[in-house]
């Protein structure tokens, strides 16, 4: 699994917008969906390597698609 260190939740979520993910709902973690994936973020700082991986796998990204979200 592809590792992204270092990520701000805020950022992840900025992100995953971009990517065409929407907020469905908020609490400890954010939920988003793009009408066929659903993943969740938690709202840590920052997140760990190994989640945010498997985050972006999740959601259909590869690392290289995921990084370039994040400028």
């Amino acid at each position: 699994m592809a590792k992204i260190p270092g990520v701000n939740h805020q950022n992840a979520v900025r992100a995953l917008q971009k990517a065409g993910f929407q907020i469905i709902r908020q609490g400890k973690h954010i939920v988003m969906s793009d009408g066929t994936r659903q993943v969740t973020i938690p709202r840590h700082n920052p997140i760990k390597a190994f989640t945010m991986g498997g985050i972006v796998k999740d959601a259909g990204l590869t690392v290289e698609q995921f990084r370039d979200l994040l400028k």
